[in-house]
């Protein structure tokens, strides 16, 4: 017979302990735990009898894996060519930021391919799903729908229906039986997560499951199910923006560099096929505190614009801010700027903005934020076709990046004249037409090149 026992278990990271604590030792979180209780299973003496032959590395053969392409170049690219067969995909995200319709959109394209499809919603009922359907366009006939919230009745259907793919909209309303805690929490969020990826690989069935992050931990996050699920994609932007960036943080199939870029419109999200010139609408042109500077975001060179503004303070200690930056790499390039420039900044308030919305992490525009702030605080505008890139290092030099030549040549095709990156990538770097490029070694000779 299964005994039972209360554990407390952490809603934020899964962390367990047999009493109640008010701070969590794995994740460093306050007032988390919640009490649950878990079925133990009595104890069973292991069978020796029962051996395991291994397998040589070199006996063990591999076919190419067959995908399911979903119809979004964008999303084909963030998994690495399409949905891997049997494979178990987490697409995570803030509610209403458009998990849902992309999936529903991506149904249309499988399942006019021929592909059956079951979408088991336990949020909507199908009546609200359809209309959804209605509103994006999608009328394939390959597409079935249930509500169901529990996972026993869920894994029913899908041994009946036999489907290519699997949506679980969400994981967090999904729940077993046998587990009293509420759903949502983490011991029915990884038991259901459990479940189904049994199925993805047993039947070979691709299966694609929604989690929503809220900023309250009510809700156990996708943080529990990122060891269980083969890739994880994480949707990034404003819920009222237009814009979003679809992030793939863990893959399994593909690489865990490369980004899709979606627009929100009244038929759905639609592809950003050109993410540079999205992020260069709008620029001002012959306005101080205006520079473009490219990033790479796995394979792709993005084109984005650096604005900074410098402003007199009166007041003893100056303001600082950064958006879409990490803050305290601004304040250490302004630093750079006091010390090796002779830039006095301590009486002037600094603003560091990414324009787009979008979030860089890459050293590589270390020289773009530099060049924005000294333009705004000499009040000299940098000529509008001109790109600057490089990392900049404490003692003011410039050093060399990642796929220089690829930065370039995005930057010539949207029609840039000119072009300042790290003399180290010049060596061994092809001639790209209608562009001329500028080598410097330190943040000096770079901003005399820029300001002149």
């Amino acid at each position: 017979m299964a005994k039972t026992k209360n554990v407390y278990v952490c809603q934020e990271c899964g962390y367990e302990s047999p009493r109640w604590l008010g701070k969590c030792p794995g994740c460093n979180e306050w007032s988390t735990f919640v009490e649950e209780i878990v079925a133990k299973k009595a104890s069973i003496q292991s069978k020796t009898n029962i051996k395991l032959n291994p397998v040589i590395l070199e006996d063990i053969g591999i076919d190419k894996e067959e995908r399911i392409l979903t119809g979004a170049g964008e999303l084909d690219r963030v998994l690495g060519g399409g949905i891997v067969k049997g494979s178990l995909v987490l697409v995570g995200g803030d509610p209403g930021i458009g998990k849902s319709t992309l999936l529903l959109q991506m149904c249309e394209y499988i399942g006019e391919k021929g592909s059956k499809i079951l979408y088991a919603s336990g949020e909507e009922s199908i009546r609200q799903i359809k209309m959804r359907a209605d509103r994006l366009g999608v009328a394939t006939k390959n597409l079935l729908l249930i509500s169901e919230t529990n996972i026993d009745l869920i894994e029913g259907v899908i041994s009946s229906s036999k489907p290519d793919l699997v949506i679980i909209d969400s994981i967090q309303t999904v729940f077993r039986e046998e587990i009293t805690s509420a759903p949502g929490s983490v011991s029915q969020v990884r038991e259901a997560t459990s479940s189904l990826m049994r199925i993805s690989k047993d039947q070979n069935i691709s299966i694609v499951i929604v989690g929503h992050v809220t900023k309250e931990g009510s809700l156990a996050g996708p943080r529990v199910l990122e060891h269980m699920v083969d890739t994880v994609l994480y949707f990034e932007g404003e819920r009222h923006a237009a814009y979003r960036i679809l992030r793939a943080v863990k893959n399994r199939f593909g690489s865990t560099n490369e980004i899709g870029v979606f627009e929100m419109q009244d038929k759905g999200l639609a592809e950003v096929k050109n993410p540079s010139e999205l992020m260069l609408a709008g620029r001002p042109f012959n306005v101080s505190g205006s520079v473009v500077t490219c990033s790479m975001e796995g394979t792709r060179p993005m084109l984005v614009e650096v604005q900074a503004l410098v402003s007199f303070t009166n007041f003893g200690m100056p303001r600082r801010t950064a958006t879409g930056i990490d803050y305290n790499r601004v304040v250490l390039l302004m630093a750079v700027l006091e010390k090796r420039v002779g830039m006095q900044l301590i009486s002037y308030d600094s603003y560091v903005n990414l324009a787009g919305g979008i979030k860089i992490t890459e050293p590589a525009i270390d020289l773009g934020v530099i060049a924005a702030i000294a333009s705004s605080f000499k009040d000299q505008a940098i000529d509008p076709h001109m790109v600057v890139f490089g990392e900049i290092g404490l003692t003011g030099e410039i050093r060399g990046i990642s796929m220089a030549e690829k930065r370039v040549i995005e930057s010539a095709k949207l029609g840039f004249k000119s072009c300042v990156i790290p003399k180290a990538n010049l060596r061994g770097m092809k001639k790209v037409d209608g562009i001329k490029v500028y080598g410097v070694e330190n943040v000096s000779e770079a901003l005399q090149i820029i300001l002149r």
